[in-house]
């Protein structure tokens, strides 16, 4: 009997799906819908239902990769969390401005932490932590704590965490379960985005098992992390922050598998990001030292990729300086909500009639009520927004001028839209796809006419817009390929100023050849290998800019789904080993692993110790996530002063059920 597996993955725009042969990785059935964010179990059934075999029984493994964690970082539209920072320096904190790198702004300093030793450097504050915790228990959703050189001793984590339990039943959150680096801000984001992820990843993989109960489909459930391996969907629900990058490490070990590429740069266009990776030698490039996303710089070792708020669902808009803007923002496509709403299909038509007080690019921004709030709303004005868009989905303009404000700050609308109780909806991209033909699945009268408006604004014609969009798109990618190899920022002026920097220049020249005496060229020395729904519509445009061949290989529109069932199970566990310090002599080492600290007199018996220990572990839970043909693989991280951080990494191929 064949073995089948399924690959899911749920993007900020589609979710795609593909059915394949387990031996022989033909890809048998494939599918792409829309993501319907408001209730995920309606697109994940949606998909099993168009590739499910006659005999679901046949279904041995089920893996997902996903960029709702990317997305919801990206976009700022994580859960409102507490971080509490134990033995931090807050005058260092703020000297360097290293708060903006955590992930909220409800961030205390409490007396605690350790030494670089792993003694206790102040004792802990019980008694301020109980009313820190009384003080946010109604404005957040979860706790995370990081204490200083937790990574030597978790102690006051962990009676932090204890103390938190007493009052709340909010999940806390640990920051040396999460990385024993020593980077202790990094930990402190690494700690606080994990809490406010947590409860998104939740929501989805148990809406994965819901819909996988309702189709009766009996198979172990994988998910996708940032370096492209596979864990239990279980283990994955409590370690969301893992899952960043989860879908461009899908998309490129997919696009691999597809494209048969060992040496490639893998482009991947979606409605919401666009992401970079590049395959090497057959394998993901992998950030050792933590991937960043957006602002934040991680602890999290994922693939290295290079996320942009660039997509075909991207905001189109026009700034007070009468440029056109394109993101980061993610919309839902005009075409898509007047297909799906008949009054803002007669909405948008009569725009084509100059019914507008003021023309401006507002009247094509639409707000629509994604879900209800789960508890009554402060503002007044809050309130009744809800209660209009009960009715049907209104243009801004509308919406300020019935509940009498000039802003939309004024009803707490940002809020509202980052937690997805309010959807918006503009023109994108896609829309403009609907206008030329490309692509036109939704409501093209409406498209052709929202397009026609914001030309008008943007005193162009309707071609020279797409032409004007398309060109934009394929420039931000070739600026982003640049920056992404080569490490160097470029901070283009765009086309009114001239160029004064040098990496600037050579963008503008390599671009353009406007100098008459200096030339230069910038080419890519690898293929792109274009993954995505859009890929074949805007990346040959990136592949002659950047003077190399674009591959699209067969079902490179679902290669994130493919790429979610090629992984491999991988559990890294890591522990330190630390020179036992009298005044300037070594008198033996600890090995700190996890919650246990082991004294030893040498250095050998320490670091053999150390990865009997971590090997036992790694296979252990490997096997818990469902691995089986296990190799275990041991390194040497010299850390310097006579201390090593020590990893042990368990691979497998995942069990089949």
């Amino acid at each position: 009997m064949t073995d089948l597996v399924l690959g899911i993955d749920t993007g900020g725009t589609y979710t795609d799906g593909v059915l394949l042969d387990f031996q022989s990785r033909e890809v048998l059935r494939s599918t792409k819908t829309i993501t319907t964010h408001h209730d995920l179990q309606e697109c994940i059934l949606k998909a099993l239902d168009a590739i499910l075999p006659e005999d679901p029984g046949a279904i041995k493994l089920v893996s997902i990769s996903t960029t709702l964690a990317t997305n919801a970082i990206a976009e700022g539209k994580g859960r409102p969390v507490a971080l509490l920072l134990l033995g931090y320096d807050p005058e260092l904190i703020q000297r360097f401005s290293l708060a903006s790198n955590f992930a909220t702004g409800r961030f205390d300093y409490l007396k605690g932490g350790h030494t670089l030793t792993g003694e206790e450097a102040r004792p802990l504050d019980v008694e301020a932590i109980k009313r820190i915790v009384k003080d946010y228990e109604q404005e957040v959703e979860a706790f995370a704590v990081s204490g200083y050189f937790s990574p030597f001793n978790p102690e006051h984590e962990l009676r932090a965490e204890a103390a938190i339990a007493e009052l709340v039943g909010a999940p806390v959150v640990l920051g040396h379960q999460l990385s024993t680096k020593l980077n202790s801000v990094q930990r402190a984001a690494t700690a606080s985005l994990n809490a406010a992820l947590l409860s998104i990843l939740q929501n989805f993989i148990q809406s994965m098992y819901t819909a996988l109960h309702a189709r009766k489909i009996d198979a172990p459930l994988m998910i996708m992390r940032g370096d492209g391996a596979l864990m239990n969907g279980q283990i994955a629900s409590q370690r969301p922050v893992e899952t960043v990058h989860s879908g461009p490490a899908a998309s490129a070990i997919g696009a691999r598998f597809l494209a048969q590429q060992n040496n490639a740069l893998v482009i991947d266009i979606g409605g919401t990001t666009t992401d970079l990776a590049i395959i090497d030698n057959g394998r993901v490039n992998i950030y050792e030292k933590g991937t960043s996303v957006g602002e934040y710089s991680t602890a999290i070792r994922a693939a290295q990729v290079r996320s942009i708020g660039l997509g075909g669902d991207s905001l189109l808009d026009i700034s007070v300086e009468d440029r056109l803007l394109i993101g980061p923002g993610r919309v839902v496509p005009l075409a898509y909500l007047s297909q799906r709403d008949e009054h803002v299909a007669r909405s948008v038509r009569t725009l084509a009639f100059g019914a507008t007080k003021r023309p401006s690019a507002d009247y094509l921004h639409y707000w629509f009520l994604n879900r209800e709030p789960t508890k009554p709303l402060d503002n007044p004005r809050a309130q009744r927004l809800i209660e209009l868009l009960r009715e049907h989905p209104l243009p801004l303009p509308t919406i300020l001028e019935r509940l009498e404000v000039i802003h939309p700050i004024q009803v707490g609308g940002a809020a509202l839209i980052r937690e997805e109780i309010i959807g918006r909806a503009a023109l994108t991209p896609t829309d403009l796809l609907h206008v030329t033909g490309e692509y036109a699945p939704w409501d093209r009268e409406a498209a052709e006419i929202a397009a026609r408006f914001f030309a008008r604004l943007k005193q162009v014609s309707v071609d020279e817009l797409d032409t004007l969009v398309k060109r934009l798109i394929s420039e931000r990618i070739m600026e982003e390929i640049i920056t992404f190899i080569s490490e160097q920022s470029i901070d283009r002026t765009g086309y009114i100023s001239k160029p004064h920097a040098l990496g600037e220049w050579l963008v503008e020249e390599s671009l353009y050849a406007r100098n008459p005496y200096l030339g230069c060229s910038i080419h890519l020395k690898i293929p792109i290998i274009g993954i995505g729904a859009p890929a074949a519509i805007y990346l040959p445009a990136v592949a002659e800019l950047m003077r190399t061949d674009l591959i699209l290989p067969e079902h490179y529109n679902v290669a994130n789904a493919v790429g979610a069932v090629s992984g491999s199970v991988m559990s890294t566990h890591e522990a330190w080993v630390l020179p036992v310090m009298r005044g300037m002599n070594i008198t033996g080492f600890y090995v700190q692993s996890g919650k246990e600290r082991k004294r030893f007199a040498r250095i050998e018996p320490a670091i053999e110790y150390a990865e009997r220990k971590l090997e036992a572990v790694a296979r252990q839970e490997a096997l818990r996530a469902g691995a089986r043909d296990l190799l275990v693989e041991i390194e040497h991280l010299d850390e310097g002063a006579e201390s090593y951080r020590i990893r042990a990494t368990a691979i497998g191929n995942p069990t089949l059920g």
